[in-house]
């Protein structure tokens, strides 16, 4: 079956390998390395057959990964540590070759290969620092940004390193062919910005509005893979252009989608990347060259650790800011596979030079999760010796809100607790995956973010870590669990008010913690309840009593679940039993002309009078002096047994005398406002 064997293969042993790193709190990029050793052409047993076609297909997962990548890390981020990336970066490069060459001529080889040594060990793993920032949750501290932005400026080196170092022979056939490069390269992206910019979040807006999450996800995977193909047809790597499609999609509002949508793919093909970086990796030769691997491998690693703190601290980074970045960057990258091959079939480089760097590039990468791992204790303690500050801050969030309410869906539920929400300004952020939707909340002064609430990366955009309550909207049963489920595993201590689309929701949204949820049909029925019983006047407190119950049997589960909704659920009740009804003074009555305190009204029925309209006037909270005449309109403020002596009183009618009807056309009218 030729690649379809080989894929089906692959996908098997990185799902073992997969499974085994995570039952042993590893990285899954070790996993997919040891299912790459094991199916690779040096261990026999069930082997990949079309490496070099599994290879290329790697080469699309660099290039998602990178395009991932630029979407995350905007212009904005890179401008913030662009002194270190562009000027520390080859300071770093320099610096490393020069390790390489002394390594090289230690080791007896020729001054031209040793020159190719130390070209190859200067590039760092793009790939697995992301894969390994990302897994520690790290991605936008302050190292990761200096790390991230180093790579960038190394990748870009590997384009003048590819022209320049096989015609070092013959400088002037070199430099001419660098110099038609970086024209190239500067005219490819003085397009992508100012043509780009423009014309990417233009392309999207529209297919965005079709509302069709397919075809959003294959514009952005041909704008991705696209514009890296341009950049490749203009002499650039492949995979830079990608990053810089990247990078211009980050200022649309369609970034944070787009990196939803590309997320589950970058993964699959960067899982065929690390399966094929195993592939490489010959237990015979590492067997027999153990010390030579392990002496390249601890040089290395110590040399670069050392080279890349330095720098760091050279440009004015303190406290753990190097350590991270020197233990982040001491491995050897994938971009060193590519130029050790231009090295070996320029004849440039010997097959055990090229054999010992990919061995110990594959070593580097294992050991960087671990390595990255003990940085973070290693940082502490450093900060504990100096009494610095604490250790990353986490950084991009300056000017972020915070202590926001998410809204996710702009319906009509979600449209009207927005309204209400801004009337009483609470800050608040509204996702919707409907373009129109969003710039109705945008148009109304509302921040919005257009993508899919159940996406890590929408709800970090939306700032789910520094939220102070989610209220999800959205009518879809499994829509809903899933934003419930995604922001669990996010922020756990989130407090939760979701719509449950139907009643047997609401147990399973009860198992995953929700803070309170509204039922909305349920609500409604039972107010439609409600309305008629009132229409049928029947006692409020009975109404009361049976709508409590019925509220009561379906919610129940959640009244438990935070102290404070308890409290004000007792409230509400307590509210709910008193009631303010207005009555006409009819002319006969025996209170027209007394004094609210000549008629002892509080003494003889216990309700209290808290309001008097006479014509155009109204008399809020009355003093015992105000004198009642006929035709005004009493406030009275009771229980309903309360409200009913006072009724009786009023139009002179035996005490415990039920009927409610009036003496007269204007006795005893009254307005029920209920008091909740």
């Amino acid at each position: 079956m030729g690649i379809a064997a080989d894929i089906a293969i692959i996908l098997v042993a990185a799902l073992l390998g997969g499974f085994v790193a995570q039952r042993l709190h590893q990285p899954l990029i070790l996993g997919y390395i040891i299912a790459g050793i094991m199916v690779g052409p040096y261990t026999g047993g069930v082997t990949v057959t079309e490496i070099h076609d599994i290879e290329l297909l790697a080469e699309i997962g660099v290039a998602l990964l990178l395009f991932a990548l630029g979407i995350e890390f905007s212009f904005k981020k890179l401008q913030r540590v662009r002194m270190i990336a562009f000027m520390g970066t080859p300071i770093q490069i320099m610096l490393t070759m020069i390790l390489g060459y002394g390594i090289g001529r230690w080791g007896g080889r020729s001054a031209y290969e040793s020159l190719w040594l130390g070209a190859l060990i200067a590039l760092s793993s793009t790939m697995v620092i992301i894969k390994t920032l990302a897994a520690q949750g790290v991605t936008d501290s302050l190292a990761s940004r200096i790390m991230l932005s180093m790579l960038i400026v190394q990748d870009l080196a590997v384009v003048p390193m590819m022209i320049i170092l096989p015609e070092l022979s013959n400088l002037e056939r070199g430099l001419p062919m660098l110099g038609a490069a970086i024209v190239r390269a500067a005219v490819f992206l003085l397009a992508m910005i100012y043509g780009g910019t423009r014309l990417i979040p233009a392309l999207l807006k529209r297919i965005a509005a079709w509302n069709s999450r397919e075809l959003f996800l294959i514009a952005v995977m041909a704008l991705g893979l696209g514009i890296g193909y341009v950049s490749y047809l203009v002499g650039l790597s492949f995979a830079f252009g990608a990053f810089v499609a990247g990078m211009v999609l980050s200022e649309s509002d369609y970034s944070h989608q787009a990196l939803s949508d590309i997320v589950p793919l970058r993964d699959v093909f960067g899982m065929l990347f690390f399966v094929s970086v195993g592939m490489l990796l010959d237990p015979a030769f590492l067997i027999n060259n153990v010390a030579s691997v392990l002496l390249i491998v601890v040089v290395v690693s110590l040399g670069k650790a050392l080279i890349f703190g330095g720098v760091t601290a050279a440009f004015g980074y303190r406290d753990a800011t190097p350590i991270f970045v020197g233990l982040g960057l001491f491995q050897i990258g994938e971009f060193a596979f590519v130029l050790a091959r231009v090295g070996v079939s320029r004849q440039v480089l010997s097959a055990d030079v090229y054999a010992l760097v990919l061995v110990s590039a594959v070593i580097t990468m294992i050991l960087t999760p671990f390595v990255m791992r003990a940085a973070q204790p290693l940082a502490s303690w450093y900060n504990r010796r100096r009494a610095a500050a604490p250790l990353l801050t986490v950084a991009g969030h300056e000017h972020a809100i915070s202590d926001h309410i998410i809204i996710v869906g702009y319906g009509r539920v979600g449209r009207y607790t927005a309204n209400v929400l801004q009337r009483l300004n609470l800050p608040c952020v509204v996702i919707d995956l409907d373009q129109q939707a969003v710039e109705q909340v945008r148009a109304a002064g509302l921040p919005g973010l257009y993508g899919d609430a159940s996406s890590e990366h929408v709800l970090e955009a939306a700032g789910v870590h520094r939220a102070r309550l989610l209220l999800v909207t959205v009518p879809a049963a499994i829509d809903v669990e899933l934003i419930v489920r995604r922001v669990r595993q996010l922020n756990p201590q989130l407090h939760i008010v979701a719509r449950a689309a139907r009643l047997g929701q609401i147990e399973a949204l009860q198992s995953l913690g929700v803070y309170e949820l509204v039922q909305p049909e349920f609500e409604a029925g039972l107010e439609m309840v409600r309305q008629t019983l009132l229409h049928f006047d029947r006692p409020t407190t009975e109404i009361q009593r049976l709508t409590d119950a019925v509220r009561h049997e379906l919610y129940q589960p959640f009244t438990t679940l935070h102290t404070e909704a308890a409290v004000l659920e007792r409230l509400r009740r307590a509210g709910q039993s008193l009631e303010i009804e207005w009555y006409v003074v009819p002319p006969d009555s025996p209170l027209a002309g007394q004094t609210i305190g000549e008629a002892a009204i509080r003494n003889r029925t216990g309700a209290s009078i808290v309001a008097l309209l006479r014509g155009p006037h109204i008399h809020t909270n009355p003093g015992p002096d105000v004198v009642m005449v006929a035709n005004d309109t009493i406030a009275a403020l009771g229980t309903a047994d309360q409200r009913g002596t006072f009724r009786h009183l009023l139009n002179n009618e035996p005490n415990g005398n039920d009927s409610s009807l009036p003496t007269s056309d204007h006795a005893g009218e009254h307005v029920q406002v209920p008091g909740s």
